[in-house]
């Protein structure tokens, strides 16, 4: 590639006359209003302005350039997104727009300019504005229409539209502000492409984009108005934070603050580059990717290109040139000795503000004694979904809880037993509920309510058994669902079992009872989950193994095709591995069981033998019956 200019002329050649104008708004106190993506509600900004007590707005692009011949210029993409956002359109109608099953005619024969924009009664003067309006366009407008604007044949008071040759000074605060736009969407393969525009604005279909002979325009301009008392503003609807070419331009424009729209951001963003770059070398990566961008571009056309343009675009052609060469040369050394010699000052002093949509925030820059102070202001996420979508309390918050090592259901925080010492402070009270043990209260013999229920020995001994962490057995069925079937269901012991205590602590047993006396032999969760699957078997692997559904299923050969879903857990280091292998009824399950010597695992034993994978598997229901070997009692 040839050598590119990188030098600017101190005049341009160009013959026209630089289109510039100051304002002098408050020499003593000023407050401009920033925001982007207005679309078309432009009766909001006297609103907006109002509220923030702002002397000028600043806009950023998509600011609604459309009227009522617009929309069959309009492809059927770019109507469907200015719907989606368009803010004159009810939620309601929307939705039933943007269905999947319309097709783009239903839109288009719905829709109107009413929908899109109130520009036509911004043009008509049925819509006035009460400050002065400084805009870009955005990257979905009418470029017929901001052409009229650049021909002079549109004129709407306190509107002033911001391009490459057009430029505007505000005066307040003891501050002289230049404003420099740069509109539309930056798109490196469409840099030499004006799509249906007759002059320098380029733009088809309703969007708009920027061109390379446009930043080389608006760094010609900025050089024939450049005065070093004036402070800086580039105006952009394309962020520097995003594209290489844009952080660029403002390094080349000599820019002290940026303004640019985002991506729709439910917040407005403040930086410079040395606050998000890890170091200056970052800084320089991104401005290089932006030139390598537009490289690809150019070396495709750049015969084509030399073929066709004047000498008039030749300057400006190498003006935007210019713009891409300039990359900052990197730091020196910051060892003993060094200096800072030849630091980009932008790197540090440049700031950005980057906005959100207009519906969502503003940034506000309070112009007072020379100073330029921000205020930025934006809508944010909603988070109260969270709370909402929460239907049943969170089990088990305790900040020392056990990590879930097992497949069992956390029993809930207000379900704990109460400690033996205030288990008598009950006796006279009312009657808790029926999920709340009455420790000493009861009317019935404390023997007969803990043995009312071998779940709830079940329940005391899980306790036990967590509170010494002596075993990782599973909690089974004690906790399932009342859908289970009666079946499944734990039967009531043998009265020669009832007197067997579980542990030495009467008074621990009496609060661990909280069944009451007439329970019908199926518990209701209280975690609020799903009730689990009745014919469900459940295996523990070693560690170390590595385990597929696959596998599991072809474990149990000419039983799998009863098998309805498997389960696998995500494993924690150095504990088993576990799966879960629902059947599809009863007699399916015990075919998983006597094809490979399964062993069935009775909840309320107090020690069982850990089954391997290659053997056996353990199922996660109660035995029909308790009497098949008696308990240890400790």
């Amino acid at each position: 590639m040839s050598t590119r200019p990188s030098t600017r002329p101190p005049i341009s050649p160009l013959p026209r006359a630089v289109n510039t104008h100051t304002t002098v708004l408050d020499t003593a106190h000023g407050r401009i209003l920033c925001i982007a993506d207005i679309r078309g509600r432009l009766s909001a900004l006297n609103d907006l302005a109002r509220d923030s007590n702002a002397k000028a707005i600043l806009h950023t692009g998509d600011f609604g350039f459309f009227e009522a011949n617009s929309l069959e210029r309009i492809n059927d993409r770019t109507l469907r997104h200015l719907t989606m956002y368009s803010p004159l359109i009810p939620a309601a109608q929307r939705t039933h727009l943007l269905a999947p099953e319309n097709p783009p005619a239903v839109i288009r024969s719905t829709v109107n300019i009413e929908l899109l924009s109130e520009f036509p009664l911004l043009l008509a003067g049925q819509i006035k504005l009460t400050v002065p309006v400084y805009t870009v366009w955005g990257a979905c407008e009418d470029v017929q229409v901001l052409e009229k604007f650049r021909s002079q044949a549109y004129h709407i008071d306190n509107l002033h539209v911001l391009d490459e040759a057009t430029t505007r000074c505000l005066d307040l605060g003891g501050v002289k502000l230049r404003l420099l736009g740069l509109g539309g969407a930056l798109v490196p393969h469409k840099l030499f492409d004006n799509g249906d525009g007759s002059a320098t604005i380029a733009g088809a279909q309703g969007t708009m984009w920027a061109t390379a002979l446009q930043l080389g325009e608006l760094v010609d301009t900025a050089q024939r108005v450049f005065d070093p008392s004036e402070t800086r503003l580039l105006l952009s609807h394309a962020s520097p934070g995003r594209e290489g070419i844009i952080a660029q331009l403002a390094l080349v424009l000599k820019a002290d603050l940026t303004v640019s729209a985002g991506l729709h951001f439910r917040y407005a963003s403040s930086y410079n580059e040395f606050s998000v770059q890890a170091d200056f070398d970052g800084f320089r990566h991104k401005l290089q990717l932006g030139k390598d961008a537009f490289d690809k571009v150019w070396d495709s056309v750049k015969g084509q290109v030399d073929a066709v343009i004047d000498d008039n675009q030749r300057v400006l052609l190498d003006k935007a040139l210019s713009v891409v060469e300039r990359i900052p040369p990197p730091q020196p050394s910051s060892g003993p000795g060094s200096t800072a010699t030849g630091e980009e000052p932008a790197w540090k002093n440049c700031w950005n503000w980057n906005l959100c949509d207009a519906a969502y925030g503003s940034l506000v820059l309070d112009v007072k004694d020379g100073r330029i102070s921000a205020e930025l202001k934006s809508q944010g996420f909603n988070f109260a979904y969270r709370r909402t979508a929460t239907v049943a309390p969170t089990p088990n918050t305790h900040p020392a809880a056990l990590p879930p090592t097992k497949g069992s259901t956390p029993v809930p925080a207000e379900n704990r037993p109460i400690p033996a010492h205030l288990a008598n402070k009950s006796n006279a009270s009312t009657p808790p509920p029926p999920e709340q043990p009455a420790g000493g209260g009861k009317e019935s013999p404390a023997p007969k309510v803990n043995g009312s229920s071998p779940a709830d020995k079940d329940k005391g001994k899980r306790k036990d058994k967590k509170d010494k962490k002596g075993t990782s057995t599973p909690e089974p069925a004690a906790s399932a669902s009342a859908s289970t079937p009666a079946s499944a269901s734990t039967p009531a012991p043998p009265a020669t079992d009832a007197p067997k205590p579980d542990t030495p602590t009467p008074a621990g047993d009496d609060t661990k009872s909280p069944v009451l006396d007439a329970s019908p032999g199926t518990r209701t969760p209280k975690t609020g989950k799903p009730p689990r699957h009745p014919w469900t078997i459940f295996m523990r692997m070693a560690p170390h193994l590595q385990i597929s559904e696959p596998e599991i299923r072809e474990f149990f050969a000419e039983a799998k095709d009863g098998i309805t879903r498997v389960n696998l857990p995500h494993p924690f280091a150095g504990k088993a591995r576990l799966a879960y292998v629902e059947f599809g009824d009863e007699e399916a399950m015990k075919a998983g069981l006597e094809k490979h010597n399964t062993q069935r695992h009775n909840p309320r034993r107090k020690t069982s033998h850990r089954p391997r994978i290659a053997r056996r598997a353990t199922l996660r229901r109660p035995a029909p019956a308790p009497t098949r070997q008696p308990r240890r009692v400790r």
